[in-house]
């Protein structure tokens, strides 16, 4: 920087005129404020001065110095070409100001017929990002051509606002597709919670040859493992992840963390926890201390925590909502009041539902159901399903009638179509012998037409995952496999004879 300081005293002692060419090295370094002085000399700045000053500010978030810009451009009677609109919609984006992006637009439509691609891909990627799918299509079905980033663009927009039918139809038209176009729906799977699609997704994406995945496609479609189990799949996604240099990424080595920690692998959650050492983000601490909560190991979660705090990470909600959890898991009542009132008087942060969901169910297994309750009913917010459902399990382990009938009544406004809630108050009165209020409450059920959904379980086979419920029949190979599962039962039927059977037999079946 001193030294183009030295280069632009340099020019105007001796009346040379490199202002134009010292603002684009400024720019490189870059020191944005220094270059927008050099801008400010000059009296008439091309279109390109003022796009690369656009796009510099834009880099850096600064949007309404772009506006701003813009509106000298426009005063100073220098005309913005396709390259400043293709900014000023991603400017319109990032700011969501639908309002802005329709005057945006307007603005470019009046300044002639323009066909460049990338401005017109930035307007639909506009409209996409503000939420204005519709606005977004209209824009796509009437380009003349159409590059992949515009289909991806597109997709994105689908995938964002949840509509992955809509985003797979594109996909399924487009006429070439990318690392980017697999990555999209992926990631639009995986954040839509539509688990075993996106884990789908990407295991046909391994088929194509000329696409390979990168850091996103790894960091989208590990969660999907994660929270299918998929143990077999996450680790051979991590050791590609790895020979390619992809664990540099903290988002994948965050995303193999706590695919670990979910499956059910926590001690090497643990060692990749430690791999990532001095790289640690809070995202990586929470994944730790989530994971260990959930196992039952409330010491060492306790112990990351403190290790966090000493290296100067400040803890969020998320943080916790483990540390709470830990708590609930080992019983530890006196250290989760503690934690739970430290959220505001040491970190000024407020608890949400679930941290009052974790107090609720902490306090419920340890038998303070009266205490729980009290909690609920001093709530800021409305309790949810999730509250209450705790206090009725609580209520169910504890046999107390009289919270569980508040409980329930509560659930069943929340959420009517429930069965589990009328099962579990069931139970709760039948524990009692309360039996004529079991038969009440199962001629509701039936009145109401309120039935138990059967319940589903994945299994990972061959690099896949599969779903499947009692008695199903949808699996394409179902009729192998039923004839597989009754050779199998009646080979255990003809053990479990032979074992039972005198010692003189078994030796002749033998």
């Amino acid at each position: 920087m001193n030294q183009l300081k030295q280069i632009h005293a340099y020019t105007l002692r001796n009346g040379i005129d490199h202002t134009s060419t010292l603002i684009l090295e400024v720019l490189e370094i870059p020191n944005i404020r220094y270059a927008r002085n050099l801008f400010d000399l000059i009296p008439k700045p091309t279109v390109f001065l003022y796009n690369r000053l656009i796009k510099a500010y834009s880099c850096h978030g600064q949007h309404h110095q772009c506006l701003s810009l813009y509106s000298q451009m426009c005063l100073e009677g220098c005309t913005p070409n396709e390259h400043s609109f293709t900014l000023l919609f991603s400017v319109c984006s990032s700011l969501l100001s639908r309002r802005l992006g329709q005057m945006m637009h307007s603005r470019f439509a009046k300044s002639g017929p323009i066909w460049d691609l990338f401005a017109l891909t930035a307007l639909m990627d506009m409209y996409a990002k503000l939420g204005m799918l519709a606005c977004a299509r209209k824009q796509f079905d009437e380009m003349r051509v159409r590059g992949t980033a515009t289909w991806n663009s597109m997709m994105s927009g689908y995938a964002r606002s949840g509509d992955m039918e809509g985003a797979l139809e594109l996909f399924g038209l487009m006429p070439h597709r990318n690392v980017i176009s697999w990555t999209t729906m992926i990631s639009g799977y995986s954040r839509n919670g539509q688990y075993a699609k996106a884990l789908a997704m990407f295991i046909q994406m391994e088929q194509e040859r000329d696409v390979r995945p990168n850091a996103i496609t790894v960091a989208s479609v590990l969660p999907a493992c994660a929270n299918l189990g998929a143990l077999e799949v996450g680790e051979r996604i991590e050791e590609y992840a790895r020979k390619v240099g992809f664990f540099k990424d903290l988002y994948v080595s965050n995303a193999i963390l706590e695919m670990y920690a979910r499956c059910g692998k926590i001690d090497t959650a643990r060692r990749v926890f430690d791999e990532i050492g001095r790289r640690r983000n809070l995202c990586s601490w929470n994944s730790m201390i989530m994971g260990l909560a959930v196992h039952g190991r409330c010491e060492e979660a306790l112990d990351v925590y403190e290790q966090m705090l000493t290296v100067g990470i400040a803890p969020d909600d998320v943080t916790f909502v483990g540390l709470i959890l830990a708590c609930t898991h080992s019983g530890k009542v006196i250290k989760g009041r503690k934690l739970f009132k430290s959220m505001e008087q040491k970190f000024g942060i407020t608890p949400k539902l679930e941290h009052y969901g974790c107090m609720v169910d902490l306090l419920g297994r340890d038998g303070e159901l009266q205490e729980a309750y009290d909690l609920i009913q001093g709530m800021p917010m409305k309790p949810d399903n999730v509250i209450w459902g705790a206090l009725l399990g609580a209520c169910s382990f504890h046999g107390n009638i009289e919270l569980a009938e508040k409980a329930a009544e509560s659930l069943c406004k929340l959420e009517p179509w429930n069965p589990a809630n009328y099962v579990i108050l069931s139970n709760i009165y039948a524990s009692a012998g309360q039996w004529n209020r079991v038969a009440e409450l199962r001629k509701m059920m039936k009145g109401g037409k309120i039935t138990k959904a059967a319940g589903y379980s994945f299994i990972e086979e061959g690099g896949q995952v599969h779903k499947f419920i009692v008695e199903d029949k949808s699996h394409p190979r179902s009729d192998e496999i039923y004839a597989l599962l009754d050779k199998l039962y009646g080979k255990m039927r003809l053990y479990k004879d032979v074992v039972n059977c005198p010692t003189e037999i078994q030796e002749m079946q033998f």
